[in-house]
């Protein structure tokens, strides 16, 4: 039988059963959700759009006003999948964003019952663009983690999202290629951190409001969140990239167990061989035929150091997934927490060696912090709470917080402006020189626990500390 067709029959010449899409189909529509955000208007300091839109565009659909001195307000739509029974919501950053280091100020949620929430931010991570929200409610449908590892090119993906102005929508494609990296995430990724890209490529049929939607498998197993398309005339041309659900996943599972992410590192400076010359490579003594991330330094107190890896290696493959380039390695790394040993393969005078990496902390402690201004540090004002306004909350003291600034380490939490420190880590504070010295002997992240002026009880807040 000739090998072009032999996929169509069964071997004994009878022809393959269809796929049918109707049950993935019908499992994934009540568990994606339609986002809507508002922007309060505001003043700015000059009439630069937010960002510049090149080739790939995220597929959030939104409207700007752009004035000499006035941001209008802004009200714009996204999509959203249930991933608990619970409420919990995962999206992309971008959805939620307020175009810089802050969120809109409202966000609602709206089921494909027509049923309306309001969500409040659990976390966020602009590196892989990946961010959680949280309804209040019980008895949710949601949809079950696939293995995005396992998708093969030509296997069969539909996209769930809001698209353009329309109501909840299922369109079908194949996986046209995986590991994909298209450098949009560097738009919203902080100076000093390094974006998270591995971009599972389809051609199922999405648009603006389709970004934070999900890619399932035809069983209704959620492999991918939808999140850009490739649009050099400004309009959508025929492909679309979702976050792998390997990824999503870990992320989803720190910012929810820690407030934020809980990112590993190798303890490298590298340049991807397709970055080198001619010369350059024949300088180094790389094989011609060999792609990955040539190994420019190594830090002496790193994993990668400890494991055995130096300088002049040539890193091929993270966790046995080959990698080309910076992006490829930072989104397998991904997939990991500090203390995880990851198998690493890399070249070095022509002989493979794979080895295990146990994953480091970027930064431990808080002993850089305790001699500088706490404040500035944690991202927030801060002052010691006043005796006599002690006695009346009942509390022995404690330190408040006034004034919180977007993007520093309080603001990466749900804190709000007034709440008032009055322990870390079960260990009572009533200054702000006593929250110094803990924090100065503590590990990231953090337990802080405290009050409101208004009551409400005790509430706690994990604080991520890393620099």
């Amino acid at each position: 039988m000739p090998a072009n067709y032999a996929g169509f029959f069964d071997g004994k010449g009878n022809p393959a059963e269809a796929i049918d899409f109707t049950k993935a189909a019908n499992t994934a529509v009540p568990a994606v959700v339609h986002i809507k955000t508002r922007i309060a208007a505001k003043k700015q300091t000059n009439d630069i759009p937010r960002s510049s839109r090149g080739s790939f565009d995220d597929l959030f659909g939104d409207l700007f006003g752009y004035g000499p001195n006035v941001m209008p307000e802004q009200r714009a739509s996204g999509s959203g999948v249930l991933i608990s029974e619970d409420g919990y919501i995962v999206t992309n950053n971008h959805v939620i964003s307020n175009g810089g280091d802050g969120v809109a100020e409202e966000i609602n949620v709206t089921m494909h019952d027509k049923k309306t929430y309001k969500a409040k931010l659990v976390g966020r991570d602009p590196n892989s663009d990946i961010a959680v929200l949280k309804i209040d409610g019980n008895k949710f449908p949601f949809l079950l983690y696939g293995n995005s590892t396992n998708l093969q090119l030509g296997q069969w993906v539909l996209a769930v999202g809001y698209p353009l102005t329309l109501e909840t929508t299922v369109t079908a494609g194949i996986v046209s290629a995986t590991g994909r990296t298209i450098n949009i995430n560097r738009r919203q990724t902080a100076a000093g951190e390094s974006p998270i890209e591995s971009f599972i490529q389809t051609d199922a049929a999405v648009n603006q409001g389709n970004s934070g939607g999900a890619l399932i498998t035809t069983n209704g197993e959620l492999v991918g969140i939808n999140s850009a398309i490739l649009a050099p005339n400004g309009t959508y041309a025929g492909y679309s990239f979702a976050i792998p659900v390997n990824i999503v996943k870990k992320i989803v599972d720190d910012i929810v167990r820690f407030g934020d992410v809980q990112r590993g590192y190798l303890g490298v400076s590298y340049y991807p061989t397709d970055d080198l010359s001619e010369d350059q490579i024949k300088r180094y003594g790389i094989p011609s035929n060999v792609d990955g991330v040539y190994v420019s330094d190594v830090s002496n107190d790193g994993g990668a150091y400890a494991a055995g890896i130096r300088k002049g290696d040539v890193i091929t493959k993270i966790n046995s997934v080959a990698v080309g380039s910076g992006l490829q390695m930072s989104a397998q790394i991904a997939s990991f927490r500090p203390g995880d040993k990851v198998p690493v393969t890399y070249m070095r005078s022509g002989r493979e060696i794979t080895t295990n990496v146990e994953l480091k902390k970027k930064a431990g402690t808080f002993k850089d912090v305790a001699t500088s201004n706490i404040s500035s540090a944690l991202g927030a004002e801060l002052a010691t709470l006043d005796k006599t306004k002690a006695r009346t909350f009942g509390i022995d003291g404690g330190v408040v917080v006034r004034k919180i600034t977007e993007g520093g380490a309080i603001g990466r939490t749900r804190m709000a402006e007034g709440f008032i420190i009055t322990s870390v880590n079960d260990e009572d504070i009533t200054s702000l020189d006593e929250l110094t010295k803990v924090l100065s002997q503590a590990q990231s992240p953090v337990q802080l626990k405290g009050i409101y002026p208004d009551g409400g009880g005790i509430y706690t807040y994990p604080l991520n500390f890393e620099r």
